[in-house]
């Protein structure tokens, strides 16, 4: 009976680990014929892939690819025999921008030849422009093009108020032309992306916003030109001088000029293209700009009591058509031709679009009474600064 009952018990097993095995067997089958969902979406569109896409460029990848090639090196030489011992400045520059802003150099009394660099980008066929400091004084100078090639630069103006000099490229093209832009729709916030060849090191390209519009450089402490930067705190360095300033889109708004060290370092000035491309087309047909002026320094001054400014008179030259007309020390311009005045910038422009040898009307307020005016502007080359 035991027997018997041990039996059945081990056939009762066996029949139990088959049926197991053709469940386990059947299981297998339906997986590999009926695969989950969850497991062919995985396989075929991965979540990661989804999200990151390597392949899609940047806005900087896409400017620089479409006005990078229009960038060149400048390379300048000049026979020199002596320097002068330095003095301090808060402005750090290239070493032609120090002697073409009339700084010091230090003092060294051996003849060599000075060599300097800077940046440009090709604007029309065969022609260049850079900042007029690159390119002062210099006896020779070398463009070195994206593509390796060397060619000599030959001077076709420049413009020592705007520090705006033209190049003609002795060589024959295709050449690669840069895009203008209209620095007069840039706002403050904007992205600004800097290309040149800082320290030599070519093809440098820097990023950041237009930090402010319309910055005069008499705020750097530079009185003898004529300039209204643009301020980005896109790093530009030494050898950055004449290269572009582009927007977003590679368009070219500025050509990088200055940047301020020591106390407010890492505030870098380009002068706005607009400006640039007057100068240029003045200088490639007249080999030389004109600058109406009247001869007259202004300092923009707050009212305590309005939050409107004005403009002083704190300088006036002798002999000079402001002098010869009756304009004063410490005289407050109110109006010039039909603009009334806000600023010194406003003084500025409306002498400049009169022209010279044209006269034009200013209001101006002295110890309480408004006088009348009219004014004959010259050449700024006409006035005797002493």
């Amino acid at each position: 009976m035991f027997k018997k009952y041990k039996t059945d018990i081990r056939k009762s097993q066996l029949k139990s680990q088959k049926n197991k095995k053709i469940i386990l067997f059947s299981a297998i089958t339906i997986g590999f014929l009926c695969p989950t969902n969850l497991i062919s979406q995985q396989l075929i569109n991965p979540n990661f892939n989804e999200n990151i896409n390597y392949s899609k460029k940047s806005f900087v990848t896409n400017a620089v690819e479409k006005t990078g090639s229009s960038v060149v090196t400048i390379n300048t030489q000049k026979y020199v025999t002596k320097r002068k011992f330095s003095s301090g400045s808060q402005l750090f520059l290239d070493p032609y921008f120090e002697r073409f802003f009339g700084l010091d150099l230090p003092k060294d009394s051996q003849p060599r030849i000075e060599q300097g660099q800077g940046s440009g980008f090709i604007f029309a066929d065969g022609l260049v422009m850079t900042n007029a400091h690159v390119v002062d004084g210099s006896d020779k100078v070398i463009v070195g093009l994206t593509n390796g090639k060397k060619l000599n630069g030959k001077l076709i103006g420049k413009d020592f108020f705007t520090d705006i000099a033209v190049l003609k490229l002795e060589g024959k093209g295709p050449w690669p032309k840069a895009q203008f832009g209209d620095s007069s729709k840039i706002k403050v916030g904007d992205w600004a992306i800097a290309v040149g060849n800082p320290f030599g090191l070519e093809n440098t390209v820097t990023l950041g916003i237009i930090s402010n519009l319309n910055r005069n450089v008499t705020q750097l402490g530079i009185y003898d030109k004529k300039l209204e930067l643009i301020q980005t705190d896109a790093a530009i360095n030494p050898g950055n001088s004449g290269g572009p300033l582009l927007n977003s889109r590679g368009e070219v708004i500025g050509i990088n000029t200055l940047i301020r060290s020591g106390p407010g370092a890492g505030l870098s000035f380009a002068i706005p293209i607009n400006k640039a491309r007057k100068i240029a087309d003045e200088l490639i047909k007249n080999g030389k700009v004109i600058h109406p002026m009247i001869g007259i320094s202004l300092v923009d001054e707050s009212k305590l009591e309005t939050t409107n400014n004005q403009v002083r008179v704190s300088y006036v030259v002798q002999n000079s058509p402001a002098e010869k007309s009756g304009i004063i020390v410490n005289d407050v311009i109110i109006k010039v031709g039909d603009k009334d005045i806000d600023t010194a910038s406003d003084v500025i422009r409306e002498i400049n679009n009169n022209g010279i040898n044209e006269k034009i009307n200013i209001l101006l307020m002295r110890k309480n009474k408004v006088i009348s005016l009219n004014v004959i502007p010259t050449d700024i080359r006409n006035l005797k600064i002493n």
